[in-house]
């Protein structure tokens, strides 16, 4: 016997859900033949088969989370039947592993062996697990394996009524519609629809508890571990907009503001490491731009915006906006950034108090734009305004450093044009 540990999927989390099981017990699979789709906060993973064998025990059923290294899956495995190609980092790990046939033959066959679970095999001759984003169909969610099946099978999604937790579509659905015949492929039959809206969040409003899952999970994990190592101190501005002409872009404007704010002071687009204590300053302005959703807030990175121009920005932010609505998102843009952007004030709100994610240092959040009666030429006058919250954490700023920073993100937010 064998025992199969859930793998670091590769998003710095240590949990994962089950979405649903691709094979049932008894099944005899073949190695990188799907196996299960599990969710992490971010994106829908398809983890493969890592042995030819048949399965004895499946570790859990669609809800559960796993933790990172549990056991997943226990395998009766042919003998030499491990997936391959391995990775680098599992060849290194075999490298410096003692041998330990003969131990194994010694203990009976019905002891199981624990695996080390960063082996996860190879999918479509590839040595890394397929990680893909959930994707909706109407506002019912689709894994990737249910996905590619429907396409085998020639299956219209779009008419496939879900039975899997939540709204999702699952392998037995697609199946069942194709042996009925009515769910084909129909786009020759009736127009293309408008995309239907996103649903909202599956949280039932019944009065009684429910387990936080998904994305709220790891917001409500990184909220606390945030809360417990950052020193946050704030501070408040209102930006006067009087000068402003026509239609502007506001997030642009805010973006190019920010990158204003860092040539002022560099030190709030910084990582701050406590165990040193050392301060990593960035010549590059990586935008964090917080996005709200019915899943939970994603922080998603824009790159480089102190050399962009307005219309990259806006390109930029679309897709950023895009992929985090459709869960699409490359891993490489939920890390990285290094100062971060929240604009409350799309819905309500003045002032705030933004939580920072660490390592970052500084985070700014913008109220909602309001009319305003302000001083002006030694009278009264009714101008535009839009108020400002700055975080930031006091083990790598100052005060005044601080207040700079807000001080020329400002004088930037003022300018005409």
């Amino acid at each position: 016997m064998r025992v199969f540990n859930l793998p670091d999927l590769g998003e710095g989390l240590p949990d994962a859900e089950i979405v649903e099981w691709h094979v049932a017990e008894g099944d005899q699979v073949q190695a990188d033949e799907p196996m299960v789709s599990m969710e992490t906060a971010k994106a829908v993973v398809d983890v493969p088969a890592p042995f030819t064998g048949k399965i004895v025990k499946l570790h859990g059923g669609p809800g559960d989370v796993i933790e990172t290294g549990a056991p997943l899956v226990t395998f009766d495995a042919e003998e030499g039947a491990e997936a391959e190609p391995r990775s680098t980092e599992a060849q290194e790990q075999a490298e410096a592993e003692p041998e330990t046939e003969s131990t194994e033959k010694a203990t009976s066959e019905s002891e199981e062996r624990e695996d080390s679970g960063t082996v996860v095999g190879a999918m479509e001759s590839s040595n890394e697990v397929v990680r893909e984003q959930v994707s909706w169909v109407g506002d019912h969610k689709v894994t990737p394996a249910v996905r590619a099946l429907a396409r085998k099978l020639k299956v219209d999604l779009s008419g496939v009524e879900p039975t899997g937790a939540r709204g999702v579509i699952t392998a037995k659905d697609v199946k069942r519609a194709a042996e009925s015949g009515g769910a084909e492929r129909s786009a020759q039959k009736a127009p293309p629809s408008a995309p239907a809206a996103r649903p909202t969040p599956s949280i039932p409003v019944s009065g009684e508890w429910t387990p936080v899952r998904g994305t709220r999970r790891t917001m409500a994990r990184a909220m606390a571990e945030a809360h417990a190592a950052i020193v946050p101190t704030s501070i408040t501005e209102v930006a006067d907009l009087a000068l402003w002409e026509g239609k502007q872009d506001i997030t642009v404007r805010m973006i190019r503001a920010l990158c204003a704010g860092v040539k002022r002071e560099p030190v709030l687009n910084a990582w701050f490491d406590p165990d040193g204590p050392k301060i990593q300053v960035h010549p590059a302005v990586h935008v964090g731009i917080a996005v709200d959703t019915p899943d939970g807030l994603f922080v998603s990175k824009l790159s480089d915006a102190e050399s962009k121009t307005p219309g990259e920005l806006r390109e930029d932010l679309n897709r950023l906006r895009e992929n985090v609505q459709n869960r699409s998102i490359p891993p490489s843009d939920l890390t990285g950034y290094t100062i971060m952007l929240s604009n409350v004030g799309v819905y309500a709100g003045q002032y705030t108090t933004p939580v920072i994610t660490p390592p970052c240092v500084a985070i700014l959040a913008t109220g909602k734009m309001r009319d305003a009666v302000v001083a002006a030429h030694g009278g009264m006058a009714v101008h535009p305004t839009m108020p400002l919250s700055l975080t930031f954490d006091h083990r790598a700023a100052t005060g005044g450093e601080a207040a700079r920073f807000l001080a020329a993100f400002i004088e930037d937010l003022q300018l005409a044009g």
